[in-house]
């Protein structure tokens, strides 16, 4: 496929999306809109569009890459995604409930209420810069397609790729916000779901397979294992440490996350929300089901074909774009340029989000919807494009791994911490933090993983962490907490449970 066939398809997409931006954004733009939608979004809208948000472009290739990986991961990322249904269910029944009754708009603001000042602008700082680094690896792995397969064929900087994909997000992002995003969202998951079908048809007709064909294959396949129970202490794959950790991140990424959360608190009542989070589960489970099986029948076909690649990252990419013709090809690039830009759009407007309300004070304004505040809002709205380019950069400057692998490595660092602020405050309310030292025991947790992460062997008798070190991170912050706690005077202890009412 030409890159300029490629290119002129990008740009079709984009217009689409502009146009979408324009139609939902018209009649208003100010901040309620772009925070929370005016939170009368629908709940079956949300509910699909978050497919996309959840997937990602590293679901798209990184998921069925390492299938066939050589460290004989299989379909262990199942054991994972089962992780991550329990905590979804997890969100649903104690989380989101907590949210609507105390009507946030940032769901950071619990934590001024149950641990003070300083906790609540840490646990906001922490999803800042974790939400940087975790978007920006993901928009990363689009950018090194588009410019491995588009744009090195007109001799374009990576940079420049880069920015150009930051300057299409902002631009039908910056006025509309999150509802603009909940509708293109939507779109981009329609793209994403039918590409994922429809990848998986081309390749079983490239292989001569019918389904039932393709579904044997896969089964007797040397890659169609899904549960791993041996090896506790040296395997990564183990069950309880994929399911526990796929669970806690869960909980951490996406329930302690303002991106998801938002989308979630633009709805009408809890009982909608629910509504949302369990059909959502649902169909998360189901599609990852089918990214397994695309990447165990593209690793036949490499096989049969005597296709090579230099990571496993490259695998779908090359296959979709160099052998299998031009409308799967197409349909590749619709695939992995919606699951990645539903994932990145949404980003930049919670990370937006989240600086004007809990670090520019916007929710405790009463000219928020001012010109004066919206032109604010705009102004976060591009420096945060701005990191998110610098940080793409450096990534692609230092990276040597598996893109999966490192934004689950990087989120059991930075994640870990929210988890115990949360779960102190919801646990042990009857205590008072020592506000001002929050920062340092939300600093010295990680740090602390960071070593026994790169020595468990030796400290542990061959214990090797994995995604549940995030789990020990929390736990380490609730300890410290706990610690540097004092028990809350009665007078104190009424005023808090009557604002929580």
């Amino acid at each position: 496929m030409s890159p300029g066939i490629l290119l002129s398809f990008i740009i079709g997409y984009f217009l689409v999306l502009l146009v979408i931006s324009w139609l939902t954004s018209r009649k208003s733009s100010d901040n309620d809109t772009f925070f929370v939608a005016n939170r009368n979004s629908k709940w079956y809208l949300v509910a699909f569009g978050m497919i996309g948000t959840a997937l990602s472009g590293v679901t798209f290739i990184s998921v069925p890459g390492k299938v066939g990986a050589v460290t004989g991961d299989q379909f262990e990322y199942f054991q994972f995604v089962l992780g991550n249904a329990a905590g979804f269910i997890v969100i649903a029944t104690v989380l989101l409930p907590l949210y609507y009754r105390l009507k946030l708009t940032s769901i950071y603001s619990y934590i001024e209420g149950a641990l003070g000042v300083w906790s609540y602008k840490t646990a906001a700082g922490i999803f800042l810069i974790s939400r940087i680094i975790g978007s920006s690896f993901r928009l990363y792995l689009v950018v090194i397609v588009l410019q491995r397969f588009i744009f090195d064929s007109y001799h374009v900087p990576f940079v420049v790729t880069g920015l150009i994909c930051l300057v299409l997000i902002w631009s039908y992002t910056f006025k509309g916000g999150l509802k603009t995003i909940i509708i293109t969202d939507s779109l981009q998951t329609l793209f994403l779901v039918s590409s994922v079908f429809l990848s998986i048809y081309f390749i079983c007709d490239s292989l001569h397979y019918n389904v039932f064909e393709a579904v044997d294959a896969v089964k007797r396949s040397s890659y169609s294992k899904i549960f791993f129970f041996d090896n506790f202490l040296t395997s990564k794959f183990h069950f309880s440490k994929a399911f526990l950790g796929g669970l806690f991140i869960t909980v951490a990424m996406t329930g302690l996350d303002q991106d998801l959360m938002q989308k979630n608190l633009s709805l009408k009542n809890i009982r909608e929300a629910k509504k949302n989070m369990f059909s959502f589960t649902a169909v998360f489970v189901v599609i990852n089901i089918f990214f397994l099986c695309v990447g165990a029948l593209l690793y036949m076909y490499a096989e049969k074909y005597g296709i090579k690649v230099e990571k496993t990252d490259y695998l779908y990419p090359t296959i979709a774009l160099k052998y299998l013709g031009l409308l799967p090809a197409m349909v590749f690039m619709l695939g992995l340029t919606a699951a990645t830009f539903a994932t990145t759009d949404s980003a930049l407007t919670a990370l937006t989000t989240s600086f004007c309300v809990d670090f520019l004070g916007f929710n405790k304004r009463q000219d928020v919807n001012s010109k004066k505040m919206v032109n604010v809002r705009h102004y976060v709205h591009i420096a945060f494009s701005g990191c998110m380019l610098l940080t793409i950069i450096i990534f692609n400057a230092i990276t040597n791994t598996a893109v999966v692998n490192a934004i689950f490595k990087v989120a059991s660092y930075t994640y870990g911490p929210l988890l115990g602020l949360y779960s102190f405050g919801l646990f042990l309310g009857n205590r008072q933090v020592k506000d001002k030292l929050v920062p340092f025991v939300c600093l010295i947790s990680p740090a602390i993983c960071y070593y026994l992460s790169n020595n468990s062997a030796k400290l542990l008798g061959g214990y090797v962490f994995d995604n549940e070190l995030i789990i020990v991170n929390g736990f380490i912050t609730f300890v410290g907490l706990w610690v540097t706690s004092s028990a809350k005077p009665e007078g104190r202890k009424v005023r808090q449970a009557e604002s929580l009412v």
